[in-house]
């Protein structure tokens, strides 16, 4: 900047007064250049045109740096300068081109006031000088024209900018091109200035009278001008990017905003050409602006938001309401007029944004004042007679406010809260006069509530206000009103407007923050009584049901009572239920159907839950039952009939059955089948309600109905009755029941020739796996439905005649229709596979047929019976035609010639494989299928034949697929893939030819096999018949597996076939046994032969797949039960199985189960039932071995034991085999007591609900888990099947029944059972008292310790009845250890039952054992109040009398003393015991004559008559009424009494509510009112000083003010003195003794006490200047925490004041001080900060004293009107409050406050804790004052 002076002064063209001049410039502030200036023209021959021109010439150019001060200083002289010339217009022009733009255009960007003082020093000049013409020649146009070249607007000849550059005055030059363009920012803020500059001139030209200089109009016409253009200008920027739209928003709107606010009509002239533009108009193009912003993105509204926002502040500025007319305040109808106004501030409301929120509050509240301002200048126009009349008699709205009968304290609170807002005055307007404004006013003050306050405060508001608004039918209009009125009233002129505002009200409140103001909303939504409202669920608005209401019902919060105990419904889903049938109950049926399609339709956008899904499926269900269904609109008028029609588009059938079709596959996620039994239910509902069968086609029916779980549609399902109704009634139609049912059978006889006929829709014939698949499915839907639908037997024929005229042609097919014979193959076994299912679910047969009792008679109808047999008829002469069929296609397993030509494509050798890839050519993958489904087919009909027919069957079918197996398993093994494809395909067909011959086999089948073995062998015998089949089958596949020729996936895919095989051939035994054709199965296969199918299985099972799991544990299972069977006698030798045998077994199963995945239910129980095999577990070898290791099963329990904590089915599963295991062979059980004792206390918060699910669904599931050991008591444990307790009520069942054996067992059985359970019992007695965890005696409710406790004490009482003499030692001394311990009730009263039991059962132990107890009196109170239970119940419960009166005479007197115990919980539980004691037994008190015995009869006479009359004794029994009286000790022994789920209050481990824990509550329920009465008499006492005193500080009782703790020590004083007086001063003086003190001594004393006083008067004056030196360093800051009750928050608060210095922090209650938590956390900071006690109902006035002493009153607070806590200035002598940790500060001290701050918060948590705020707010006072210090 120097050698830039330098240079200016160098300058020949500048003179040295100029350069001295600039120099000065450089370093003088700008508003002393003025003076500087006149100086210079006085002290020099310089005039002002030459001085300015000097000046200008040495302007350096925008080029160069220059500084602010030097800038600012240069445009103030050459301002200056203009305004002392003659020629002003040139200077002007020179001043613009050469200076202002440039220096405009060198200023940083962020260097804003620097920008803001140059353009402040141009507009002075401009309103001085008054150069509008040369300003609209010069820079308006420059800046405009720059404006639309940086937004890309294009060249507009309607444009002021473009014909002002043609105007005369203005020079032709190119100065404004050198410049170029200049920013956006700097030139939006040019014209902003110029326009405002502008209409100040005009304002105070106006204002004084004068006229227009200038030509007269020449400022008018700039206004004009420049507001045209900026409102174009405004308008295109809104539409372009959000840069443009905020600089348009920030600086052009409110400008133009303003000027039209003030001009009427702004009109140019042009060329000959008159524009002009009106406030209306302009509102028109920006609500268009607005309208195209809001329909983009979410940046984009919050600008629609902030445009409007802006434009209703400017337009309806509260100020200027008295300066409004009537036509000034229309202006803008044109955009609050529009129904799309108002619905987007309905949405804008709803947002999820905030700051949306507020914007569209803020502009709805400036309209509403603007409303107010109208009523109040045309009150009668606008609101005369616009008032609600009321039908009282049809109003219910369960919203109401609480009756004062049952007010609790907190609604109290609330309501009080809720009147100090305006609720009671908008309440006491009174329902006739309820105007629309008052309306308004409830919308709004409801709206805050919800956007601001608390949860109560909320429910206090909306009880007050909500019913307000429904309480009406009609308006009555008024003939006079303004238009303007009208606009607002419209929108609550009538129901469908006043509940379209309440729908956004309810929006908000389902979409809250805080859930328990969601469940509030949706409750006193759903709780009104629509139902006797007449139409008003009617007038709710579509928009808010299908959307926000439907979304609100997925909300957990609503549904906290969803699935408790098994019921799947809440009261949200009943009273929605109620709403939704109301809410479309005057619709048509097309209506409905639209309606439900809809509401279906939401689950494609959202993810609803299991409460959710719940109430979408009843809600829909409700909606679309009526029990006055019509087409038409009967009833309604022609209006209502009209606005029905248009409701919704119409809905397809189709596309109602695929929306409802969805909720059921989504019931599908959640795993309970009570739950999607329940959701099914209500869809079905709602589709027969809806939808007419006729009308749809037979396809989507049939899908739809595929989608319901087929075991609630069978035989024996829930809802099997109801879809048969469906499919055979009219659905409201005027059709028939029967002619429906005729259409839909029609179709389904029909859609056997339609579905084999069928065009294949590709060229090629051939066809794969999938094509099957699809063919299967569809098939078996048809199967499903038909037999659903029929009713008769007449019906089937058809279906009969058209199988058997398609099995004749079977052989004779074309073969350019390859796929008719197989669709005919796959159409009937979907048939026999429909028979079978309904076989099973019916248990009929032909061996049965006969034998039904007639109770079940009516559940085999003559229907299906004569199905059945005419199935049977049919399926005979077929199944020679399906052989016949069979032999034509089985030869392409093994035709050799074929396989060798036929080489694999290239395009499957890249593909590995899979189940359902095979790997062949497409025409062999067609031949294989046809044959596999042939061999399949004419299996399953033999087998149905075999059963159905007995004495009837032909032979044939089974002579034809025993001799496919043996050529199957023949066939040599091919060196090709090809080869070795078509093999796989073909044990695929054998695993249904073995499968039937499991259940097939009779005499006859036995002599062919014997027969054909010889055949096969003749020069061997064979013994067993089946030894060669099995052989021969694993030697193939074993072949076939180690040639190599499959890949991987597909060798796995074998590897299934052949365990699956192999597990129907095993089973043939069994079956053949059960039907009495054999005795044994030793004739069938060999030990030889079973061991070698036993040690393939085991080197199979760790590499196994998890398909391949479950057939190879069913074969382990029978392999191990056969070669059991076979042995005589029964006994285990080394040729049968061994431990090493069964240990290698053992670890590879166990292999195998760690490596799946998934932990289904039939493979744990197949896997459980396979090892530990029933016919081994009572060899005592394998569960320990002779060297004292585990054995193979013990080995493996421990493994699956183990596994079992991490998988709840796991546990379950085992606990229901081995407890079951246990009962049979009581002589293991003292191998597992470890075992044993983790059962005990195993527990799970898992609740397995697919276990529940696989059980019911899961066939496979049924039969492997009936298959395990029978649980000790399956009706009792049954109950707890899917719960965490099934475990240990298993092992409670097994021993309880253990400890009930009878004789018929065995005496040795007897005997080990007895063993066991002591055993048992000693090892949890030592647990539970020696054991870490469980001897603790400081735990937590609920904890693991605690569940572990109650666990172990619960199975302790079922144990006490193993309890003899030779272990009751042990047991009771154990016991007393475990009693004296310090453990919670719900452990402690199973402590009491087992005592209880022991003592019942050894009586003499009684008194020996309990009164030394009594008598030491250091026992522990909880200890005492046991053993007085224990010995009341041993008294009241012993049923010999002898022995009774025995413990009555010697364990009551030592109980009597407690009566008198401290301890009032002992006191209050002996007094209820020793009442109940004396009630029952004082019949049978033995009382003699004597003197003594009398007396002790009146004591105890007069103790029961008190324990008897007194009020709190008798309000102490009442409490426990039942409680007691209830209590057996016997059977609270046994496992229905420990696990009884019925019991009140037993959610805890089936822990009820004991006897202890309700007088501890009853008593601590007492003290706790007694303790608040005495707290709120002493507050009312201590406050009176308080509010007296006017000083915020309590006062002490002589008068003086109590000082904080801080004040009564001085840190910088170095000495202590204590002032005392001499011995002799301090003796007493004895009367009757002479005074020793002699005269000289007196007057020293009084000399000594002056020097004393002297010296405590220096003492006081220092401590006053230590005070004064204190609180000088303290800020004046006072922090209110009264409303805070948490001790840590307040010890932390304390802490944070004194490290910051506050003058002072005000709490509730100084008692809070001595509180040890409080000290350890303040770090004794109550020491020195001052504390002032304001409690509670003070506050008010303590602020208030504060006020008046010059304290600001500040509160920290989230509201609608807080200041950002980093935008606030704090003054220096502020009162900050703080509120409650949850409440937050109570509206009624919000009202005394001058504002409030708030914590600006980025994250999703609402709030911080209440200290850390504190903290946070106290910092940023004191770091803002000690920047002003700074």
């Amino acid at each position: 900047m120097e050698e830039q002076e330098i240079r200016q002064v160098s300058s020949p063209a500048v003179s040295a007064p100029v350069a001295s001049l600039l120099k000065s410039l450089a370093v003088v502030p700008s508003a002393a250049t003025p003076a500087i200036i006149d100086c210079v023209l006085v002290s020099s021959s310089f005039s002002p045109s030459a001085l300015f021109s000097l000046l200008l010439e040495a302007f350096p150019g925008a080029a160069e740096p220059l500084q602010s001060n030097y800038i600012l200083s240069y445009t103030s002289s050459l301002c200056h300068l203009i305004k002392k010339t003659r020629f002003q217009d040139g200077s002007m022009r020179q001043l613009i081109w050469r200076v202002f733009l440039p220096l405009l255009k060198s200023i940083n960007s962020d260097d804003s006031e620097l920008f803001n003082q140059v353009n402040g020093l141009f507009c002075d000049l401009v309103s001085e000088i008054q150069s509008w013409d040369l300003l609209g020649a010069t820079l308006v146009p420059f800046c405009l024209r720059s404006l639309g070249l940086i937004i890309g607007m294009p060249q507009n000849e309607d444009l002021a900018t473009d014909k002002w550059r043609t105007s005369d005055v203005v020079e032709q030059g190119s100065d404004d091109m050198a410049l170029g363009v200049l920013p956006l920012r700097i030139v939006s803020h040019i014209l902003m200035s110029l326009l405002e500059c502008a209409m100040t001139c005009r304002e105070e030209i106006q204002s004084v009278g004068q006229t227009l200089i200038n030509g007269g109009d020449s400022l008018e016409c700039f206004i004009n001008k420049l507001t045209w253009d900026l409102s174009g200008l405004a308008l295109g920027m809104l539409m372009q990017g959000s840069e443009y739209r905020s600089c348009a928003m920030h600086l052009l709107l409110p400008v133009v905003f303003s000027s039209l606010g003030k001009l009427s009509l702004v009109t140019i002239q042009v060329q000959g050409s008159q524009y002009s533009v009106s406030r209306a108009c302009f509102s028109e193009e920006l609500w268009n602006c607005c309208s195209s912003l809001f329909t983009l993105g979410h940046l984009e509204r919050l600008d629609a938001f902030s445009i409007l926002s802006l434009y209703f502040s400017r337009f309806y500025e509260i100020e200027d309401f008295d300066k409004l007319s009537v036509d000034k305040t229309t202006y803008a109808l044109n955009i609050i007029a529009k129904k799309e106004f108002w619905e987007e501030i309905r949405k804008g409301l709803v947002d999820k944004d905030a700051f949306v929120r507020k914007q569209a509050l803020y502009i709805l509240k400036i309209m509403l004042r603007h409303y107010s301002f109208l009523e109040s200048q045309y009150g009668g126009c606008c609101s005369g007679n616009s008032a609600m009349v009321v039908e009282n008699n049809k109003i219910n709205v369960s919203s109401a406010t609480p009756s004062s009968v049952s007010v609790t304290k907190r609604e109290k609170w609330a309501d009080t809260e809720a009147r100090s807002l305006g609720v009671g005055e908008v309440c006491h307007l009174g329902y006739q006069d309820l105007d629309s404004h008052g309306r308004w006013k409830v919308f709004i003050l409801l709206y805050e509530m919800l956007e601001e306050y608390g949860t109560h405060l909320v429910e206090a508001a909306w009880s007050h206000q909500v019913s307000l608004l429904f309480q009406s039918r009609r308006l009555i209009s008024s003939s006079s009103k303004l238009f303007s009125c009208e606009v607002y009233e419209s929108q609550m002129e009538n129901l469908e407007a006043i509940f379209s505002w309440l729908a956004v009200l309810w929006e908000r409140g389902f979409c809250h923050e805080n859930p328990q103001v969601r469940s509030l909303i949706m409750d006193s939504f759903l709780c009104i009584d629509w139902e006797n409202l007449g139409t008003y669920a009617q007038k709710i608005p579509r928009s808010f049901v299908l959307g926000p209401l439907t979304r609100a019902l997925n909300d957990v919060v609503h549904h906290k009572d969803f699935g408790i105990k098994g019921v799947y419904t809440s009261k949200t889903i009943e009273h929605g239920m109620k709403f939704y049938h109301e809410f479309s109950r005057q619709w048509t049926l097309s209506d409905r159907a639209a309606f439900v399609r809809i509401l279906s339709s939401v689950l494609l956008s959202d993810s609803f839950g299991r409460a959710g899904l719940m109430a979408l499926a009843s809600c829909i269900a409700s909606a679309a039952c009526h029990s006055d269904t019509h087409s038409g609109s009967q009833g309604c008028s022609d209006a209502e009939l009209k606005s029905t029609q248009s409701r919704f588009l119409p809905c397809s059938s189709a596309d109602l059955l695929d929306s409802l079709g969805i909720i059921i596959e989504r019931s599908k996620q959640h795993f309970n089948p009570n739950y999607r039994l329940k959701v099914c239910a209500h869809v079905l509902k709602a589709a027969s309600s809806l939808i007419n069968i006729v009308e749809v086609q037979l396809d989507l029916l049939l899908h739809f109905i595929s989608t319901v779980p087929r075991e609630f549609t069978d035989h024996a399902g829930s809802l099997r009755v109801m879809v048969q109704k469906w499919l055979m009634q009219s659905g409201g139609t005027n059709l028939q029941s029967s002619d429906t049912h005729l259409h839909v059978m029609n179709n389904l006889i029909n859609f056997p020739s339609s579905f084999i006929m069928q065009t294949q829709t590709s060229a090629s014939v051939a066809f794969d796996d999938e094509d099957v698949d699809l063919w299967g499915r569809e098939a078996q839907r048809w199967a499903r439905v038909l037999f659903l639908v029929i009713t008769e037997e007449k019906h089937m024929e058809a279906v009969f005649m058209f199988l058997q005229k398609c099995s004749s042609c079977l052989c004779k097919q074309d073969s350019c229709k390859e796929w008719v014979p197989i669709k005919f193959l796959i159409l009937i076994f979907a048939f026999v596979e429909e028979l079978q299912v309904g076989r099973r679910d019916t248990g009929y047969s032909s061996t049965a047929r006969f034998q039904i009792d007639s109770g079940i008679l009516d559940h085999f109808s003559s229907l299906v019976i004569s199905i059945y047999d005419k199935s049977t008829e049919t399926f005979l002469p077929l199944l020679e035609e399906l052989v016949s069929y069979a032999k034509l296609v089985s030869p392409t397993f093994w035709s050799h010639p074929v396989v060798k030509d036929m080489q694999l494509p290239l395009s499957v050798k890249g593909k590995l494989g899979g189940p359902s890839q095979r790997r062949l050519p497409s025409v062999m993958i067609s031949r294989v299928l046809q044959a596999i489904f042939s061999i399949r087919t004419v299996a399953s009909i033999a087998t149905w034949c075999n059963d159905m027919a007995r004495g009837k069957i032909s032979d044939s079918s089974f002579i034809f697929l025993w001799n496919f197996s043996w050529k199957a398993i023949r066939s040599s093994t091919y060196d090709l893939e090809v080869g070795a494809e078509i093999s796989l395909g073909m044990y695929e067909a054998l695993a249904s030819v073995f499968k039937a011959f499991s259940t097939t086999f009779t005499n006859f089948h036995l002599d062919f096999v014997m027969q054909y073995n010889k055949t096969l062998l003749p020069n061997g015998e064979v013994t067993h018949l089946l030894d060669p089949l099995v052989l021969t089958f694993l030697h193939s596949t074993n072949n076939l597996l180690a040639n190599g020729q499959l890949t991987r996936s597909r060798r796995a895919v074998l590897m299934n076939w052949k365990w699956v095989c192999l597990d129907s051939l095993l089973s043939i035994p069994l079956n053949v046994i059960s039907k009495g054709h054999l005795k044994s199965a030793d004739s069938l296969f060999s030990d030889s032969t079973l061991r070698s199918v036993f040690v393939d299985i085991v080197e199979s099972l760790e590499n196994a797949g998890e398909s391949s799991v479950l057939p190879m544990l069913k074969s382990v299972r029978l392999v191990l039960g056969l070669l059991c069977s076979n042995m005589m006698p029964p006994i285990i030798t080394p040729h049968g199985v061994t431990s090493e045998m069964m240990l290698q077994l053992a670890q590879s199963s166990w292999i195998l189960h760690i490596n799946c995945n998934k932990r289904r239910v039939a493979p744990i129980a197949a896997l459980i039932s396979a090892v530990l095999h029933e016919s081994l577990f009572s060899d005592l070898s394998m569960h320990e071995m002779d060297d004292n290791k585990p054995g193979p099963l013990k080995w493996f329990i421990e493994k699956l034991l183990e596994d079992g904590k991490r998988s709840p089915r796991t546990i379950r599963l085992a606990a229901l085999h081995l407890t079951g295991l246990w009962l049979l062979y009581p002589a293991t059980i003292k191998y597992y007591i470890k075992e044993l004792k983790s059962l005990t206390l195993y527990g799970s918060v898992a609740f397995d609900e697919d276990f529940e699910a696989e059980l019911s669904e899961n066939h496979e599931a049924q039969i492997e888990v009936s298959l395990l050991a029978q649980s000790p008591d399956h009706e009792f444990t049954e109950v707890f099947i899917n719960t965490e307790m099934y475990a240990r009520a298993s092992v409670a069942a097994l021993f309880y029944k253990l400890a009930n054996f009878n004789s018929i067992r065995g005496e040795r059985e007897q005997k080990d059972a007895v063993l066991s359970g002591k055993m048992f019992l000693l090892e949890l007695l030592d647990s539970v008292a020696n054991e870490k965890d469980l001897a603790k005696e400081l735990y937590k409710k609920y904890s693991g310790v605690h569940r572990q406790k109650v666990r172990a004490w619960q199975m302790i009482c079922i144990l006490s009845h193993f309890v003899e003499d030779d272990i009751v030692g042990k047991v009771t001394s154990n016991l007393h250890i475990c009693l004296y311990r310090n453990n919670l009730p719900a452990v402690r009263q199973y402590l009491e039952t087992f005592a209880t039991q022991i003592y019942l059962k050894f009586p003499s132990l009684a008194a020996e054992q309990l009164v030394p107890i009594f008598r030491n009196y250091n026992m522990r109170s909880q200890a005492l109040s046991s053993y007085v239970f224990i010995a009341a119940n041993v008294i009241l419960h012993e049923s010999e009398l002898a022995i009774q009166r025995k413990h009555l005479n010697e364990l009551l007197p030592p109980i009597i003393p407690l009566l008198t115990s401290h301890h009032h919980s002992l006191r209050g539980f002996t007094q209820l015991l020793v009442f109940h004691v004396l009630c029952k037994l004082w019949p049978t008190m033995i009382i003699n004559g004597s003197d003594v015995v009398s007396l002790e009869k009146k004591c105890f006479e007069d103790l029961k008559s008190y324990l008897a009359a007194n009020t709190d004794c008798a309000r102490l029994r009442a409490s426990m009424e039942g409680l007691f009286n209830g209590f057996d000790p016997r059977t609270s022994a046994t496992p229905t009494g420990i696990f009884d789920v019925q019991k009140e209050g037993s959610e805890f481990e089936c822990v009820p509510v004991s006897l202890m824990e309700q007088v501890i509550d009853f008593l601590n329920g007492v003290r706790e009112d007694l303790r608040y009465s005495i707290a709120k008499d002493s507050m009312i006492i201590q406050n009176e000083s308080l509010t007296n005193n006017g000083k915020g500080m309590a006062k002490r009782p002589d008068g003086n003010a109590k000082e904080p703790h801080a004040t009564l020590k001085d840190i910088n004083l170095d000495f202590q003195r204590k002032i005392t007086l001499h011995k002799e001063a301090r003796s007493p003086i004895d009367a009757n003794n002479e005074i020793t003190t002699s005269d000289v001594e007196f007057p020293r004393l009084i000399s000594d006490l002056e020097k004393e006083d002297q010296l405590f008067g220096s003492v006081l004056q220092a401590r006053n200047r230590a005070l004064d030196t204190i609180r000088q360093k303290q800020q004046q800051f006072i922090l209110v925490a009264s409303l805070i009750d948490r001790i840590p928050n307040l010890a932390g608060l304390a802490r944070t004041c004194e490290v910051f210095k506050a003058a002072g922090l005000a709490i509730a209650d100084a008692s809070i001080l001595q509180d040890k938590q409080f000290q350890l956390i303040s770090v004794t900071a109550e020491k020195w900060v001052p504390i002032i006690e304001v409690p509670v109902c003070s506050i008010k006035v303590f602020l208030e004293n504060k006020r008046r002493e010059g304290f600001s009153i500040l509160g920290l607070e989230q509201t609608a009107n807080s200041t950002r806590l980093d935008q606030y200035s704090f003054p220096t002598k502020t009162v900050l409050v703080l509120g409650r940790e949850k409440e937050g500060i109570p509206v009624d001290i919000i009202h005394v406050l001058d504002g409030c701050v708030e914590i600006p918060q980025l994250g999703v948590i609402r709030s911080l804790n209440v200290h850390v705020s504190g903290a946070i707010a106290l910092w940023e006072y004191t770091r803002q004052q000690r920047q002003k210090l700074s």
